[in-house]
């Protein structure tokens, strides 16, 4: 097992009608640590897609029955975080930078060296995980592009990517991991004038520092060893549409003069070239790192951030909006029941308070994994503490009691809320001494079966 496979999270789908190209590709991916499973041709990869878990699609262009382009169509509609490398002749390299275009992830040429395919599936791999972290929902799924929050703070967002969607201003947006950063881009392009054009997603933190510059300018044949044939970059890609630099705070410092120039004059040279090519790009940033003392601090260039920061957009983090909680379980609810194929109504009443009182520090992302994981093993109609697991009960209750501004949670509800938690706990415990004997359990605990009973609805507690 190598050190690059620790950044593997599921198998990599090699798909080609050539058995030879298949075991190549296999064999060559395996000595790196990496899972591998195979398909002939399209119709074969979207069974393997629908039963298993993959990290990177690899498909060739020309297959029978379902050829590499209506693959990849397929897998954008139906696993959109799904990156697909495509491997393409010379003749066909038309048709794979169209599929760069539509957010296929990259292209090989035939023949290709095994280092640069080597490296092209790891930053897939690392590509896909930073995606899954990031993205919590598809933009189809919800309103409000995707993005889930009824909150006041959720309002201000909406309303600045209202506010700054029409016009071709860039934007920066800040959020730690997991506020859904990409979910925003995503909306301020689909409501731009330039929603038909390429939407081009590239992550900062995902490239190797001696990368960063072919990636985001392309380069010409013969630039570098390994450059087989000339190939456009992300700005290129993005003509008339929009780039989104996700993590931008870890571009290295060389790449951030570049960058400053191509952003005041909307033209660049590729690696190797000496042609100037004039682009029109809309630039969307992103963020989870303090860019302001970054700057002061000299990791960041200070002309640089000013000119990402003309229209600064703030996500807040999942614990300075506990109302949108609620709203965000009950979608995830009905999310999960249609993937597990399960039943769950709704959540209890010690359980939700269980939340409010956590600090989620993966926000969204992190109650999104959570109610999945309970979804799954919940054997009732209900999600409660029960079902809980015991290292999830000791992380929720060792988090300090957060005390909201006067006003919005007076001690006295707060001791109450406490004070039934506790009272529930101890119900639970007898129950179970008593093997969930109910007239046992009230002679122990000092009350009347009725009165058992009654407490028993209110904690919605049941064997």
């Amino acid at each position: 097992m190598t050190r690059r496979s620790q950044e593997h999270m599921g198998k990599i789908l090699v798909v080609d009608d050539e058995i030879n190209m298949q075991y190549v590709l296999s064999a060559m991916l395996k000595k790196e640590g990496l899972e591998v499973c195979t398909a002939s041709d399209g119709v074969e990869a979207l069974k393997i897609l629908k039963d298993e878990r993959v990290s990177v699609v690899v498909t060739d262009l020309k297959m029978p029955r379902l050829d590499g382009m209506e693959l990849f169509a397929e897998v954008a509609k139906e696993y959109p975080n799904i990156p697909v490398i495509i491997i393409t002749a010379y003749g066909t390299v038309a048709t794979a930078v169209d599929a760069l275009k539509r957010g296929a992830f990259d292209y090989i040429t035939k023949p290709f060296d095994q280092e640069e395919i080597k490296n092209v599936v790891f930053k897939a791999i690392k590509t896909a995980r930073l995606r899954e972290e990031e993205m919590y929902s598809s933009p189809d799924d919800l309103e409000k592009e995707g993005i889930m929050g009824l909150s006041s703070k959720m309002k201000e967002v909406y309303e600045a990517i209202e506010q700054v969607a029409p016009t071709k201003t860039s934007v920066i947006i800040f959020g730690e991991t997991g506020t859904g950063k990409e979910l925003v881009a995503g909306a301020i392009h689909r409501r731009s004038d330039r929603k038909t054009a390429p939407f081009v997603k590239i992550n900062c933190a995902a490239i190797a520092e001696n990368l960063v510059e072919s990636e985001l300018f392309g380069y010409e044949k013969g630039a570098f060893t390994g450059a087989v044939m000339t190939k456009p970059g992300k700005f290129e890609l993005a003509h008339r549409g929009t780039l989104f630099l996700d993590e931008v705070g870890e571009l290295p410092k060389e790449m951030q003069v570049k960058l400053l120039r191509v952003l005041q004059e909307q033209e660049f040279e590729r690696v190797g070239g000496i042609r100037t090519i004039k682009v029109d790009v809309r630039l969307i940033a992103a963020t989870n790192r303090d860019l302001p003392k970054d700057v002061r601090e000299g990791r960041f260039r200070e002309d640089l951030f000013y000119r990402l920061n003309v229209f600064p957009i703030v996500i807040p983090p999942l614990r300075e909006r506990k109302e949108d909680i609620e709203p965000l379980v009950a979608f995830f609810i009905k999310r999960f029941n249609k993937k597990l194929k399960k039943n769950i109504r709704g959540i209890s009443p010690p359980l939700l308070k269980y939340f409010h009182n956590y600090d989620w520090p993966g926000n969204v992302r992190e109650l999104e994994n959570l109610i999945e994981r309970l979804v799954l093993i919940t054997k009732g109609e209900e999600l409660t503490i029960e079902e809980l697991p015991e290292d999830l009960v000791r992380k929720f209750r060792h988090t300090p009691v957060r005390l909201s501004p006067l006003g919005e949670s007076p001690v006295k509800e707060l001791i109450k809320s406490q004070k039934e938690e506790v009272e529930r706990q101890l119900i639970v415990k007898v129950l179970e001494e008593c093997d969930w004997n109910v007239t046992k359990a009230a002679a122990n605990l000092g009350l009347s079966r009725k009165g058992l009973q009654l407490k028993m609805i209110k904690y919605h507690l049941r064997k």
